[in-house]
């Protein structure tokens, strides 16, 4: 899942790209599939065998649901490896022309990648296009490229402040509402034991692109093949501003995440905060189970004092691809896993909506979290949901721009690089690349 895969995805897709390009807008809607709306239900009553990749442990409950109900599929789950494991096994697959699945989990920032490939199946002539309203706005622009529809969303990364109550009520530490207030409570708790940290950071992309978006950076404008970078808007200098304080005061744990490092700085409270999505609960549970109590959730802090803005941090989606034996049956079941009844049944396995419908369930906004207490936090992740931003894009290679974060940006965290300098050169090495695949890239 490191580098290698990530050059074997990148090679792949690009390569894909590249045909593409020069005979017709990439990533446009497939126009042969008018009548594939009609193919659902005769699919469904046909029966059949859908393979699905995916690694979201809910989608068991989902599969022996939509078996029970439809009792003529057989629905095969495999775990090919999270993120770019994964999509570079079905890369492979694809080029291949063997042993691509019916239907593949993609997070909201690599399908575009995958559309401009048109390795995906663009979904509207199958009726996905009537559920423009049955998601929220970070989801549902995450799986759109160009004028096409190129997945369902599974699920919802709002962002929200997760902090550890015990340590800031140890050392009289009022939860930050601001950026300014997130900086001085980073100082207060480091100063009062230089073994505790506000958070951690050696330098994410995902963490990054997400903060910007929050603080109204819209650095990518994509018009099929034009695209624009540009990280020198006012949003990116907001973010770029307080974060290179807490780089140069020493206030971020140099602990990379998903570690065993990091899950015991959770657990033991040295890294005090965590800014991240509201898939971000099971992952304290099964990490950290012995600060259970300890943790709670906040409103993420706002670059505006009195604002209300957020933005998506992950999340993922439900694609057919392209080389899929059975495509209107795969379009059934992802329709079946992220609507209705199967969102629903996902939620209570554990997840968070990307449907507005559960995301408003009071039965959802009721539960209470031991692990934080008792509280009720999907309250203040609904609202998150509700407060992110509009406008965002990706780059439609976003899966090589990350790839290369910490080649470029990385470097602030470790140099006399800044993180204005850091974004330029992954601006820079970005548009190179969109240029070499054959995209216009404005200067």
């Amino acid at each position: 899942m490191r580098t290698n895969s990530r050059r074997r995805i990148i090679a792949a897709v690009a390569a894909t790209c590249a045909l593409t390009l020069g005979a017709t807008a990439c990533g446009s809607p497939d126009p042969g599939a008018d009548s594939a709306a009609k193919d659902v239900a005769s699919a469904l009553e046909a029966g059949g065998k859908v393979t699905v990749w995916a690694w979201e442990p809910t989608l068991k409950k989902v599969a022996a649901d939509f078996e029970k109900k439809y009792p003529k599929v057989d629905i095969e789950l495999v775990n090919a490896g999270t993120n770019n494991k994964q999509y570079t096994a079905l890369q492979n697959a694809i080029a291949a022309g063997s042993g691509a699945p019916d239907v593949a989990q993609v997070e909201y920032y690599a399908v575009g990648q995958f559309a401009i490939g048109k390795s995906l199946e663009e979904l509207s002539p199958y009726g996905a296009s009537a559920h423009d309203q049955a998601f929220t706005t970070g989801p549902w622009s995450g799986v759109k490229y160009g004028k096409g529809i190129y997945a369902l969303p599974m699920d919802s990364g709002p962002m929200a402040l997760f902090y550890n109550k015990k340590v800031f009520d140890r050392h009289g530490i009022a939860v930050p509402t601001t950026w300014d207030e997130y900086v001085e409570a980073a100082r207060a708790l480091h100063k009062a034991d230089p073994k505790l940290y506000i958070t951690n950071d050696t330098g994410d992309a995902g963490a990054t692109t997400s903060l910007i978006w929050q603080a109204g950076g819209r650095p990518y404008k994509v018009d099929g093949t034009e695209i624009g970078i540009d990280f020198g808007d006012t949003g990116t200098a907001q973010y770029t501003g307080t974060w290179q304080k807490l780089i140069d005061e020493r206030l971020l744990a140099p602990v990379t995440s998903w570690s065993d490092e990091w899950y015991k700085g959770l657990s033991d409270g040295s890294i005090a905060t965590l800014s991240v999505g509201a898939w971000m609960p099971a992952n304290f549970v099964t990490g950290a189970p012995a600060a259970s109590g300890d943790w709670r959730v906040a409103p993420l802090p706002q670059w505006t004092k009195g604002a209300k803005a957020g933005a998506e941090n992950g999340g993922s989606s439900l694609a057919v691809p392209k080389a899929s034996k059975n495509k209107a049956l795969a379009y059934a079941f992802i329709e079946y896993a992220t609507t209705g009844a199967g969102a629903t049944a996902r939620v209570s396995e554990g997840a968070f909506p990307a449907t507005r419908a559960d995301l408003e369930s009071q039965a959802f906004l009721d539960t209470p979290f031991p692990y934080f207490g008792g509280q009720q936090a999907n309250r203040i992740l609904a609202d998150a949901a509700r407060d992110v931003g509009a406008g965002w894009s990706y780059l439609p290679y976003q899966v090589y721009a990350n790839s290369v974060f910490n080649d470029t940006v990385g470097k602030a965290y470790v140099s006399s690089t800044t993180l204005p300098q850091g974004l330029e050169a992954w601006r820079a090495t970005s548009a190179k690349y969109g240029r070499d695949q054959g995209f216009t890239v404005a200067e």
